[in-house]
């Protein structure tokens, strides 16, 4: 069996969907205790990681249509 590696960057992204999916309301009430445990044990783990020097809350706040807009723009 083949390893997979997460990144902190792939932790930051899942609490950057879950945190879109809850502003569009894609949950359902008996749902969101869950998805909050989730998103805070993502959350913990990506603080812990991070650099000190680094600001945490900006990386993971930031929503994913503009994460995927820094991305491309810093492709080009």
């Amino acid at each position: 069996m083949e390893t997979k590696i997460l990144t902190i960057q792939d932790l930051a992204g899942v609490v950057s969907i879950i945190d879109v999916c809850s502003a569009r309301g894609a949950f359902k009430g008996e749902e969101l205790a869950g998805v909050g445990r989730l998103r805070e044990s993502f959350l913990a783990e990506v603080k812990e990681q991070q650099p000190e020097e680094a600001t945490a809350p900006a990386a993971v706040e930031a929503p994913v249509a503009e994460t995927a807009t820094e991305e491309e723009s810093s492709d080009s």
